[in-house]
């Protein structure tokens, strides 16, 4: 009962919770803060905290996917079942949607003071626009960049996560995933905000819509694009997936590399008893 699917449920949910208030929250307080309170760098380093402690809220009782392009490749080639994809990705996307929720209500005094309108200037803090909403990007220039920054997510973690590897240990794992959003953060961030996550994504937008933006399924430009963030990411994901598994885990070995001691074994050492022989030896004694 302890690894319920329930609970598998409830880990996604929280740990993917987890990883929007500090990501989302990170914007509010820079969007909201007059250039005094933070910046892309602030920006960064928050989401990558953000996903070490989700990871580490949902990793033993889920594998914290906190993703759904990441459960999406995890089920085209490590075997994850596929009958848990969407229950996964609508766990993720209520976690995403409550945590923008309270971070909606925490900073409303601050964004309805700099957006009274409530417009794309302040939608960014919660959902992503092409170029960040004010820089020249294209739509397809924004859906090619997610696509390559969901495979590299999905590459390094299918990388950081395969046994046969040499991974991170254990409690190392969460913090290595961390800082490669953190990388992805600080290379892939001008072109669509990297969203790379579509839970991360429609979850907030959905709760923009709800609480008064007006524009929350369109760009800066009126051009609907709430459904980039969602098929960019998963099509990078599948992506990265196969690059990893076909060009990478197909090459790795199959059993793990010998360890080696410093002791003297008796195939060593010629003056070294037999095993057996000193057990029996000593259950004379």
């Amino acid at each position: 009962m302890k690894n319920s699917y329930l609970g598998e449920l409830s880990a996604e949910f929280l740990g993917t919770m987890i990883l929007i208030l500090f990501g989302v929250g990170v914007v509010a307080q820079v969007v909201t803060g007059d250039g005094g309170l933070g910046d892309h760098d602030s920006i960064a380093w928050a989401w990558g905290i953000g996903v070490t402690m989700g990871v580490y809220v949902a990793a033993r009782i889920s594998g914290a996917h906190l993703n759904p392009a990441v459960t999406i490749a995890l089920a085209a080639f490590k075997g994850f079942p596929w009958r848990k994809v969407l229950p996964y990705s609508l766990a993720q996307t209520a976690g995403a949607f409550v945590a923008a929720l309270i971070i909606r209500f925490v900073y409303s005094d601050l964004l309805n003071s700099v957006d009274p309108g409530l417009t794309s200037a302040t939608q960014g803090v919660f959902s992503t626009l092409p170029g960040n909403g004010t820089l020249p990007v294209s739509i397809g220039t924004a859906f090619f960049d997610q696509v390559v920054g969901t495979a590299i997510l999905v590459f390094v973690i299918f990388a950081l996560t395969t046994a046969s590897n040499n991974p991170p240990m254990a409690n190392l794992g969460p913090v290595v995933v961390g800082l490669l959003v953190v990388g992805i953060g600080m290379a892939w961030g001008a072109n669509a905000g990297y969203a790379i996550n579509p839970a991360r994504d429609f979850g907030p937008r959905l709760l923009t819509f709800l609480t008064g933006y007006e524009t929350a399924w369109v760009d800066q430009n009126g051009t609907p694009y709430w459904w980039l963030p969602i098929v960019a990411p998963i099509i990078g994901g599948l992506i990265g997936g196969a690059l990893f598994k076909y060009m990478i885990e197909g090459f790795l070995p199959t059993a793990p590399e010998e360890i080696t001691v410093s002791e003297p074994t008796a195939a060593t050492d010629p003056t070294s008893e037999p095993r057996a022989a000193a057990a029996d030896r000593s259950r004379n004694v």
